[in-house]
């Protein structure tokens, strides 16, 4: 009888049972990449990916070859920020923890050009910088 059973088999398990944890793990991954730390963020999301949608459907999701998503995030690979981005995004948006950009704390490129309406409701987590108008087309 096997007494002992394989970290990513361990961690496999937790992702596909426990919701938070895979938020958490998705989350870490992220923070690691964040703080500079690329090589460890691309081993748990790895760890991530191999324990949720798996690189099939991810490749297939993102119309990429599964084996070239997996180089991307080996020890040696080297990803391209888009696609990493990309790959981010799909995975936030599986996951349903895509971040609200409606909250940051300063003017975005859309509060410039798609500015609230004057009878919008205000948004609890004020203070807001005020709209900004758009620019007037160039004459």
């Amino acid at each position: 009888m096997e007494l002992t059973r394989k970290f990513s088999d361990l961690v496999k398990a937790d992702l596909q049972r426990d919701a938070s944890f895979r938020r958490a793990l998705l989350g870490e991954a992220l923070a690691y990449m964040a703080s500079g730390d690329l090589d460890t963020g691309k081993i748990v999301l790895r760890e991530y990916i191999n324990g949720t949608v798996g690189f099939l459907k991810l490749g297939a999701a993102l119309g990429r070859s599964p084996k070239s998503l997996m180089r991307m995030l080996s020890p040696i690979g080297n990803p391209q920020a888009r696609n990493l981005f990309e790959m981010v995004a799909y995975l936030q948006k599986v996951e349903g923890t895509v971040p609200e950009h409606s909250h940051l704390p300063f003017p975005t490129l859309l509060s410039y050009c798609c500015p609230q309406p004057e009878d919008s409701v205000e948004c609890p987590r004020s203070p807001h910088p005020p709209s900004v108008p758009p620019r007037a087309a160039a004459s």
